[in-house]
């Protein structure tokens, strides 16, 4: 897969997973929402059956009571119309002053104790949860003759109750998921701007590094004529010049990697031929020692082989040059932030079918949390990686598309103060 195709892919990956977020963002708080209302529209309406039934019950109980006022308290049976109490699912005791039971009829009868300090009590027997309300008896002249205890299923509330949670349940299962559908239709309406900036944007990077080419080399152009004749410049005039030459330099490097890497980003077949790795960072190596030396850093190589590959020239297909330049990039950054009488090797090894290539250095590293964030463009860690280095900021990101454009991978390895490692995987030919 080239990489324009792979980095659309990278592209629109990223993308639906910002559509993703949103979207689990709406729902998520949607559902909150709809939970907090449920929860409260439950809590209301439960409460507000249960004291419908409690009033019920208190008009009940106080029929009954005052039917035990006129006829004083029976040890039999009482008048009060049975299959009516059978018919409602409902109860009445009689008790005493001293609490003793003396009368109940009815099918759900409690068989708690009296309490007099609760008046509302609650009993499940069986799978049936009863609710009893006890009232107090009191002649005319408000003396205590005992109590009434009136008692009803709870059959029929738990029921209404159980109806109203699914009814509940439903409705904000329904509600998310036809909010859902019409999130998916507003996180794609609301992304599509943003996709088209992103577009647009990486176009007109595209577009400024090819228009910003003619101007430079105008430029470079000019100055190096007047460089090459300096019999009528001034000394001053020499060095302003120089200057000139070197920023337009510098933002020609600038232009050809934004340009490169705008071109990655676009379907493209790439070249393909049979590139010598192992002959290339040797000659890497060999044009980098008079640096390397410069500085007084130890730049060695060291080729690991295999019984499956005792000798002969390794090979991977590709296009050398650009293979050429993410070697080149990664051996020059280690040179660049390797300190005196440091050391970087360049190692290579094969697993199977694929060629490693190591880059190692004792320079000055990188913290672990910015070892994801060194391969995007013009990212820089610290201080001491700043455009006086002479660098452009899109190495990294220039090698890492090189390197996916040839089916491979480079990952990073290091810590701070230590040293880093770069290691480029790509398959053999």
């Amino acid at each position: 897969m080239h990489v324009g195709l792979k980095n659309w892919l990278q592209n629109q990956l990223v993308f639906q997973q910002i559509q993703y977020k949103l979207l689990l963002s709406y729902l998520a708080v949607l559902a909150s929402i709809l939970g907090i209302f449920t929860l409260a529209v439950r809590i209301f309406f439960t409460h507000s059956l249960n004291q419908q039934l409690i009033e019920k019950l208190r008009t009940l109980g106080q029929s009954a009571a005052n039917a035990e006022v006129d006829d004083g308290l029976q040890k039999g049976e009482s008048d009060f119309p049975l299959q009516e109490l059978i018919h409602n699912h409902q109860a009445l005791q009689s008790f005493d002053a001293e609490g003793r039971s003396i009368n109940q009829q009815g099918q759900y009868i409690l068989t708690l104790p009296l309490s007099h300090q609760e008046t509302i009590q609650i009993q499940e027997i069986g799978k049936v949860r009863i609710l009893g309300v006890t009232l107090p008896v009191k002649s005319d002249n408000g003396h205590l003759m005992g109590y009434v205890r009136a008692s009803q299923s709870l059959e029929e509330l738990d029921e209404t109750i159980k109806k109203l949670d699914w009814g509940l349940g439903g409705g904000v299962v329904i509600a998310l998921i036809l909010s859902g559908v019409g999130g998916v239709w507003l996180t794609q309406e609301s992304m599509q701007p943003i996709e088209q900036s992103f577009q647009r944007l990486k176009q007109f990077t595209a577009d400024a590094s090819h228009e910003l080419r003619s101007p430079l080399t105008v430029i470079k152009t000019n100055v190096a004529v007047a460089l090459k004749y300096p019999e009528g410049i001034r000394p001053t005039d020499a060095e302003k010049l120089e200057a000139i030459a070197d920023a337009a330099n510098q933002m020609t490097r600038l232009t050809e990697d934004l340009l490169l890497l705008a071109r990655s980003d676009q379907a493209h077949s790439p070249k393909r031929d049979a590139v010598p790795v192992e002959e290339i960072l040797h000659n890497l190596v060999q044009s980098y020692q008079p640096q390397a030396e410069l500085k007084q850093i130890h730049l060695i190589k060291t080729f690991h082989r295999t019984s499956q590959h005792p000798s002969g020239q390794l090979s991977v297909l590709g296009d050398p040059i650009q293979l050429t330049r993410v070697f080149a990039n990664l051996i020059e950054n280690a040179i660049q932030y390797t300190p005196k009488e440091g050391k970087v090797e360049v190692q290579t090894s094969l697993t199977g079918q694929q060629l490693y290539v190591s880059v190692k250095d004792t320079g000055i590293g990188i913290a672990p949390e910015h070892l994801n964030q060194v391969f995007e463009r013009f990212w820089r860690a610290s201080e001491a990686r700043s455009y006086h280095s002479g660098g452009s900021g899109l190495g990294l990101a220039i090698a890492m598309a090189i390197v996916q454009n040839h089916g491979g991978e480079i990952t990073l390895t290091g810590q701070l103060g230590i040293g880093s490692c770069f290691t480029v995987r790509l398959p053999l030919s």
